[in-house]
């Protein structure tokens, strides 16, 4: 199986929503009734993505498994973060163990700068995810990056492809980034740790050096 791009919940413009352009029933969405395991990179992304996925009639997972947060503090944080939010909502997680940082940094030495690193790193994770639905029989898997205006949804759809046909399950692939400023809501009404930077180290020093930019006096002051 492959990659399933969503269709939009209205479907064609000036249809009504839930019947065909034939007239019959609108055919189910690919993910209802199916079992998804969601990658999560974080609680706050995880908020609008899982309650869309349920909307949809997905029996959604969440899977931990993000070796690229650093340092471990901020790792466990995270982790601490979605695990409170998985109990608000009664969100099944399969938690990898561990702190997998020194293998996150071995796969991207000499390919650190944005872009060819973030490659590798969404390859890792997702492999992971791939891996552990296929495991476990499930249907489906996706991430919830593809909520971030942040990350290249064009690479990881790409990449799911691949692992979706390496490892015979479904990789679902929709844009989600119109959830974005309603996750912002939802992580505040859940009272969830939101996190400044991506996650790796490289992201961290890009964000610092982003703060200090702003706040840099101008040129002749």
């Amino acid at each position: 199986m492959g990659d399933v791009r969503a269709r939009g919940a209205g479907g064609r413009r000036g249809q009504p929503q839930g019947v065909a352009p034939t007239g019959g029933p609108e055919a189910p969405h690919p993910l209802a009734e199916k079992r998804v395991l969601l990658h999560t990179c974080c609680a706050p992304c995880s908020t609008w993505t899982v309650h869309y996925l349920r909307g949809l009639g997905a029996q959604v997972t969440g899977y931990w498994y993000n070796p690229n947060i650093h340092p471990y503090g901020e790792h466990e944080l995270r982790r601490e973060a979605l695990a409170g939010y998985a109990a608000q909502v009664e969100l099944d997680v399969i938690w990898e163990p561990g702190y997998e940082m020194p293998a996150f940094l071995r796969a991207v030495v000499g390919r650190e700068e944005q872009g060819a690193r973030c490659a590798i790193c969404y390859r890792m994770r997702l492999e992971r995810a791939a891996q552990a639905a296929a495991q476990r029989g499930l249907d489906a898997f996706t991430t919830t990056l593809l909520i971030s205006p942040y990350q290249d949804l064009h690479t990881i759809e790409g990449i799911g492809q691949e692992l979706a046909a390496a490892y015979g399950v479904m990789f679902y692939y929709e844009n989600l980034r119109r959830g974005f400023a309603e996750h912002h809501r939802l992580a505040r009404e859940h009272g969830l740790y939101r996190q400044r930077y991506c996650g790796c180290l490289y992201s961290e020093w890009e964000a610092r050096d982003r703060a200090a930019a702003t706040r840099r006096p101008p040129r002749g002051a």
